[in-house]
């Protein structure tokens, strides 16, 4: 993996090469292996949160853990365009508006002992804004070159703090065309729906169940660009204990594997569908 700055990543992307990159401020990391008309995207995949915050921060470490989405970016890791995020969510939302990003509090608790300096703010809307710069060059990039692209925006959500029945996964459409791409909505969640899973895990597959994909991501490919479809999808916390803090490797990997099977083909289907 290289240590690329933001220019240098988008030069690259720009110039077709493959490339395994960290970001210079090491906010985020991108592998492009093969050009092909989709990606993936683990936004909320990252933990870091930067030490000169820590005195300030009520939440505990295991808090922000908890509302992260730890191992999101080793279940895409078999695909050959994943970008990432490094940093928590707790410095700063990649899936909220730049206004929005820099939480005030978080799921009903207060997050900053005082408030944050302008300077501390801008260090970290500046990652922001260069993470959606790199977005941006590498969905014009499949656009450019395809026709369409469709990105896959992986999250986890805990379901332990739902008080009813809630799916495995959960489709999130509501700000897509769904009139357009109604066919491909479905069959995404069919395909999610045949991942087998062990210990006797339902994969039940939902639209609009528990999230309704308002995230900023989505948004702004889907603002930005006319031909990519952004599929918002949220997998339950099932792959670990979300309160005790620990991870499952078999369910992650049984996740993994069966989105290396089903992504792919429902990638290509995409693309012959609506490359014309």
């Amino acid at each position: 993996m290289q240590k690329l700055s933001i220019q240098d990543i988008i030069s690259k992307i720009e110039n077709e090469d493959f490339f395994h990159a960290v970001a210079s401020d090491y906010s985020f990391t991108l592998k492009i292996d093969d050009y092909v008309p989709y990606a993936c995207a683990a936004v909320h995949n990252g933990h870091q949160f930067r030490k000169e915050l820590w005195p300030k921060c009520l939440h505990t470490e295991y808090e922000r853990w908890y509302e992260e989405d730890p191992k999101t970016k080793t279940m895409l890791k078999p695909h050959p365009i994943v970008i990432s995020g490094m940093d928590s969510r707790f410095e700063y939302d990649l899936n909220r508006a730049p206004e929005n990003a820099i939480y005030e509090d978080a799921w009903g608790k207060q997050l900053w002992k005082e408030p944050l300096t302008e300077d501390e703010k801008s260090r970290s809307l500046e990652k922001h804004q260069n993470f959606y710069k790199v977005v941006h060059a590498l969905i014009r990039k499949l656009e450019l070159k395809f026709g369409c692209c469709v990105v896959y925006d992986l999250h986890s959500y805990n379901w332990k703090r739902w008080d009813r029945e809630v799916p495995t996964w959960n489709l999130g459409t509501s700000n897509i065309d769904n009139i357009r791409f109604e066919k491909a909505v479905e069959a995404w969640r069919d395909q999610l729906s045949k991942i087998k899973l062990p210990n006797d895990i339902p994969p039940t597959a939902k639209i609009n169940d528990t999230f309704q994909g308002n995230g900023y991501f989505l948004k702004f490919i889907t603002n930005n660009f006319n031909n990519t479809l952004v599929l918002a999808t949220e997998v339950a916390k099932i792959y670990c204990d979300e309160l005790g803090q620990v991870i499952y490797p078999e369910v992650v990997s049984a996740i993994r594997k069966g989105l290396k099977k089903q992504l792919p083909e429902h990638a290509s289907d995409f693309y012959n569908i609506y490359s014309n």
